[in-house]
């Protein structure tokens, strides 16, 4: 892990994304004490969906296709 105080990451940041490209995790600092940390996103997947999540939670009413009463 490379600790980089902020005008040092201002200054090499593409090559600092390329770092981080390749797995490392780099860290940002000011006065030497970190702040923050750049870190390569995780492969994701599709999002999983689970069939149900919301029941109960939607009411559909046996007239909710009948007609507006202004367009009657």
């Amino acid at each position: 892990m490379a600790i980089y105080n902020i005008h040092e990451a201002k200054t090499h940041f593409s090559k600092l994304l390329e770092r981080v490209l390749n797995g490392e995790e780099i860290v940002i600092a000011k006065s030497g004490k970190p702040i923050a940390r750049i870190l390569p996103l995780a492969a994701e997947g599709p999002a999983l969906r689970v069939p149900g999540i919301d029941k109960g939670k939607v009411i559909l009413m046996p007239d909710f296709d009948a007609p507006l009463p202004e367009f009657e």
